[in-house]
Formats: C-alpha cells, structure tokens, sequence
C-alpha cells in the first residue's frame, strides 16, 4: 500500500510539471510582486529600522520566502480542494470512497506531489531572483537549512489538512466557493503573507502567531531567519505538527460523517 500512495505523489509532481508555461508565468509573476513588496519594505523598514525585530535584510529575506511558498503552501488556491469539491458535486465522489485507499490518504499523497513541484518549480527561482538583487540574509548553517525544510513539510501538512476540510464542506454547502474564498483570504492575511505576524501589536499578534496559518509562511521564515533557534525551532517544530494532527484529525471524522451522508443519499 506504501508503494501506491508513493506512485500517487509521484503521479501528483509529473501531473503539474506538464504546465510548464504556467509554470513559467508564475515564476515571472511571484519575481515581479517580490521586487515591488521589497521597495515597499525598503520604505516602511527605513522610517521603522528593525520593524517586528527584523533587520532590512530578514525582512527582504522575508518578503522573496513568502513568493516561494506562495504556492506550495496553496494560499490562493490551485491545491485539491477544488478539484474535491466538484468531484462532490458532480457525484464522482462516490467512486473515490469505493476505491481500495482512504479518501484523506490519497488526496494528501497528490498534494504532496504537486506541492514538491511548485517548491522546486516555483520557490527557487524567486529566491535567487531576490538574492541577486538585494542583500539578503539567508543562512549558511546546513542545521538551519534542515530544520527549515521539516518546517517545510510541516507547514505543507496544515495546508493540506486546512484545505481538505474545505473541501469537503461541499458535502453540505454543494457550492463550497464562499467558503474556499474566505479561507483563502484569512490564510493571506493570518500566514504573514501581507506583513509578518511579529508587526501584528498586542492580542492580535498573538493570536495570528496561535492560528494554524502561521505554520505556512511565519513559522518556516523565522526558523530560516534564525529566530528560532535550539529548543525555540523544536517548539516551533512541535507546534506546526501539533496543528497538523489536530487539523488532519478533523478531516478524518469530517471525511467519516460525509461518507455516512453519502451512503444515506445514495451517491
């Protein structure tokens, strides 16, 4: 069953590979918004040095992370759930839960698949884009780059789950694209994408650094950045795989109900 679920990521990275074109476009798109967020931090971080405890340079640092793992991290769709959504509606849905692997497994294996392409396909080019043009400060401590890459994964996993259980809010909404909207909106602003979650004043600040979100962009940035370091990234580490279990716990029992609705309705 092992060897299935690794043809199924495998089978998730060839499928997005082959839009190379869009591929290219977004590189092209995620380099131009990195410059124009970058001269925008520049501004703001010259009028307040150190904004959020970042220096200029984690802050453009910052601001080039946040395109790579624009989509990987799928936080303005393009991931599974709508794809999910209208195998709900169209009622194909019911051929998914005959087939001999769990419904959760095999929607995280194709993710997986296609977030490996996007990071490889469209999160080092925007990196090294930013890195020729302004000084920034990546690491040269092969541990930091290691616990950024589980920080990685982790984040991935949220993402995953997060997105699942819109998905399957289609079970009982039918038309879940208000609700995918909102989601993908909330995770824009609480992921740290707009500004990091460290400018964010008093009780919203830390609820924003609380909220799952912040495992997909302000977890990952600060572990790389160095800001989490020793038993800080292994609490950071832990707090990413605590809201991974909890949200993919969820789409389990979620997927349970769905299912029992689907045999009640006859799909």
């Amino acid at each position: 069953m092992g060897g299935f679920y690794v043809a199924v990521v495998t089978r998730g990275f060839r499928r997005y590979s082959t839009y190379r074109v869009a591929t290219v476009a977004g590189v092209f798109t995620n380099c131009v918004f990195g410059l124009i967020i970058s001269y925008s931090y520049l501004a703001l971080w010259d009028q307040r040095p150190h904004l959020g405890g970042y220096s200029e340079g984690q802050a453009l640092t910052y601001v080039w992370l946040g395109q790579a793992l624009l989509s990987p991290m799928a936080l303005m769709g393009g991931g599974c759930e709508d794809e999910l959504m209208e195998r709900i509606r169209s009622g194909d849905i019911a051929v998914d839960l005959y087939r001999p692997a769990d419904l959760q497994g095999w929607w995280l294996a194709q993710d997986l698949g296609r977030m490996a392409f996007q990071l490889l396909g469209r999160g080092v080019l925007p990196v090294l884009c930013g890195a020729l043009v302004f000084d920034v400060a990546l690491p040269s401590t092969p541990v930091t780059w290691l616990l950024f890459a589980v920080s990685v994964g982790l984040g991935g996993l949220v993402s995953f789950a997060l997105r699942f259980l819109v998905g399957l809010s289609a079970f009982w909404l039918l038309d879940g694209s208000g609700v995918s909207q909102a989601t993908m909106l909330t995770g824009l602003f609480f992921s740290g994408m707009l500004l990091p979650l460290t400018v964010f004043p008093g009780a919203l600040g830390e609820l924003a650094r609380a909220l799952p979100w912040a495992s997909m962009l302000q977890v990952p940035a600060d572990v790389l950045l160095g800001r989490h370091q020793g038993t800080g990234a292994v609490l950071a580490l832990c707090g990413q795989a605590g809201w991974a279990v909890a949200l993919l716990g969820a789409g389990r029992l979620l997927q349970t109900v769905a299912a029992r609705r689907v045999v009640v309705q006859g799909g």
